[in-house]
């Protein structure tokens, strides 16, 4: 039966189905040609016959093993990585880790999947949707590690997201300064040290600030923080103001 690739492109992401080692090469094949073309042409312009193609497969093969381009994608990101164990990581030392373990990818150029999302995420529910598989399948297991007991750890896992991605999409893809000449360590210092505040300082109740604290100085103490260069800090400080 055949069908089209706007269907193809438009179909629910659906999780990947189990198969045999048998299937392992030909898998293989089509997730290294996905994450090429969707990294080269962009999740809109990448199609199902052009990754096939690529891989040497029929068409209809990508299809049995992901379901739809969306589920392809998702695949792509996700290949071949489990949760980082963060059991051993000091407290005092999370969010500068989880801060390297969140860019490091980017800086080193190995991330061309995840540039893909950034890109399609404000146009495409599903690239979206991978975003948010990808909280659930690796981050927050890997916080969970390091917090075992702590009941907030979803909110907090977007929070850290708030900072990695938007780092990312400002300074790999977009390419804003003054982060993109920013060094790197000034960048996963000041990065780390917003995570440390979102994974360990007591929430806001709803509605209002933490107990006993203002949002003002939540905001200042945060920034206060951050690792200072050529008077970055201040100015920024000023600006809030």
């Amino acid at each position: 039966m055949q069908h089209s690739e706007e269907v193809r492109e438009g179909a629910a992401l659906r999780p990947t189905r189990r198969f045999g080692p048998r299937s392992a090469a030909a898998r293989r094949a089509i997730l290294d040609a996905a994450r090429a073309r969707f990294a080269a042409d962009g999740y809109e312009k990448a199609t199902i016959r052009a990754i096939a193609a690529e891989a040497g497969v029929d068409p209809a093969m990508v299809m049995r093993y992901y379901g739809s381009k969306a589920g392809l994608f998702s695949a792509t990101v996700g290949a071949g990585e489990q949760p980082a164990d963060l059991s051993r990581v000091p407290r005092e030392e999370m969010g500068r880790h989880v801060a390297r373990l969140l860019l490091d990818p980017w800086e080193g150029g190995t991330n061309s999947a995840e540039a893909a999302v950034l890109r399609a995420a404000p146009t495409h529910p599903e690239a979206a949707r991978t975003i948010q598989a990808t909280v659930a399948r690796r981050l927050v297991p890997a916080l969970r590690g390091a917090f075992p007991d702590d009941p907030d750890l979803e909110t907090r896992a977007g929070l850290v997201l708030t900072q990695s991605v938007g780092a990312a999409l400002l300074r790999y893809v977009l390419r804003v300064e003054p982060l993109v000449s920013m060094d790197y360590e000034t960048l996963v210092a000041s990065v780390g040290a917003a995570i440390q505040h979102h994974l360990t300082a007591p929430l806001p109740a709803p509605g209002g600030a933490p107990e006993g604290t203002g949002g003002a100085h939540v905001a200042n103490d945060t920034i206060s923080s951050f690792p200072d260069r050529g008077g970055a800090t201040g100015r920024a400080q000023d600006t809030l103001r």
